[in-house]
């Protein structure tokens, strides 16, 4: 049976003991977290230069759109193998962004207003439903489609020049080209 002495030293044989590993324990554990705190640091700043990178051809933020106007170069459905949608006459399809943020537009033989709104230089826009007249305008596959989809847009980017304007959903893309004065 153990004297009272040599519990004291068993019990304090123990707690070294206990420190030692508590102490081993704990630099293993902050050795691991240093490491993974470096690797997140290297992650992070890896990832926010990349998407900090420009695309060639594209500004970093998107210019504004007030007083600006646009003509219709182009539809592209979503679908990689949907053909491109070109008017015949780009001039009958032309946007105009008020700097009061009225939309004015001419859709074929027809005129609409609405209202937009970007979000920052990110290239988030928001347009409103268009008001149309309803002239019988001769058929083409973008007098009907053009309206339907304005509501649909979600972003803008301009790429050499062009406004692409983009649905939801990666939907379409509709390609204009600044208008003439």
């Amino acid at each position: 049976m153990p004297t009272k002495g040599t519990a004291v030293s068993e019990r304090r044989a123990f707690s070294w003991k206990d420190r030692d590993m508590n102490t081993a324990s704990k630099s293993t554990t902050s050795a691991a977290a240093a490491r993974f705190l470096a690797g997140t640091a290297a992650t992070a700043l890896l990832l926010s230069g990349c998407a900090s990178a420009p695309v060639p051809g594209e500004a970093a933020s998107q210019p504004p759109l007030a007083g600006t106007a646009w003509q219709l170069v182009s539809y592209r459905a979503g679908d990689a193998a949907a053909a491109e949608l070109r008017p015949s006459r780009p001039d009958q399809y032309q946007l105009q962004f008020g700097a009061d943020g009225r939309l004015s537009a001419r859709i074929d033989c027809n005129r609409g207003s609405g209202t937009w709104s970007a979000d920052g230089p990110a290239g988030g826009l928001a347009l409103s439903p268009l008001g149309t007249t309803k002239m019988l305008c001769p058929p083409g596959p973008l007098a009907g489609r053009l309206p339907a989809d304005i509501e649909a847009v979600r972003s803008y980017r301009i790429v050499d020049g062009r406004l692409h304007l983009v649905l939801a959903g990666g939907a379409g893309v509709y390609t204009w080209e600044r208008a003439q004065p």
